[in-house]
């Protein structure tokens, strides 16, 4: 599934996850600033509408089946975006998943843990660990970044929820580490840690969240909407902010500043 396919000099972005929710803002918006989109996720349910809206911002756009959770398939997906689209400019990671339930920590199973982490963190890794291989053989013209959509969990912690926090914690120290070795080779790497965001993924969640942000749990007294993410995105993307690799952004509303 894509636009039709023809010479482009615009950059090519892969932004996984990104069918529906913050990932396909993100789709949208980088093809505002000039970009063809590859998007990848597990199904293709949802996915015309977000390429529609990438093609009528001007860009091609390409859809690649793929779980992030299998590694062994991370190189077919990265070699069908460069044999569609060219050399990769810039890798958006931000397909996850949340813990499976809410409950008591002391009752997390394994099975909850391994799914989460290898999703979420090992996943991820792997994922950028082959673009990033890609990016080295294939030089662009265009400024290159890797960003990921992380979470202000990787530093608040919910203890009804601790294999996601785990898994974000782990993702933190896997981008500083990404930041150190990429550095040199001049590929910018950022972490955005969104707070509480209006996506299907909170809905089950948002009579919660209402209440809180009514009772002042986000200083700016309001939801976060992909749109939020999306334009912080943007901005890291373009390259104007590469010599600030490794910096992190909270798209929060505050959530994440202490308070007393």
């Amino acid at each position: 599934m894509s636009s039709p396919t023809f010479s482009s000099s615009r950059p090519v972005a892969i932004v996984t996850g990104a069918r529906r929710g913050i990932g396909a803002a993100i789709a949208v918006e980088l093809a505002t600033h000039g970009f063809d989109i590859a998007i990848t996720d597990l199904s293709d349910d949802g996915a015309d509408e977000t390429i529609g809206s990438i093609i009528q911002a001007g860009g091609r756009s390409l859809f690649v089946n793929s779980d992030l959770a299998d590694v062994a398939d991370h190189a077919r997906t990265v070699g069908e975006v460069a044999a569609w689209g060219g050399a990769i400019a810039c890798l958006v990671n931000n397909a996850g998943m949340p813990a499976p339930s809410r409950g008591d920590l002391l009752e997390m199973s394994t099975t909850a843990f391994d799914r989460v982490l290898g999703v979420n963190l090992r996943g991820t890794f792997f994922f950028t660990q082959t673009v990033a291989k890609h990016m080295l053989a294939s030089p662009s013209a265009h400024p290159r970044s890797i960003i990921t959509i992380s979470s202000v969990s990787a530093e608040l912690a919910s203890i009804e929820r601790g294999e996601y926090c785990l898994s974000k914690a782990g993702l933190a120290m896997a981008i500083k580490l990404l930041t150190l070795r990429l550095a040199v080779e001049n590929i910018a790497v950022f972490e955005i840690r969104p707070g509480v965001i209006r996506t299907p993924m909170t809905e089950a969640v948002a009579e919660k969240y209402e209440a809180r942000i009514a009772e002042g749990l986000v200083p700016m007294g309001r939801w976060g909407y992909p749109e939020d993410v999306a334009r912080a995105v943007a901005g890291l993307a373009g390259g104007q902010f590469a010599f600030a690799t490794g910096s992190i952004i909270n798209v929060d509303g505050g959530l994440s500043l202490p308070r007393l």
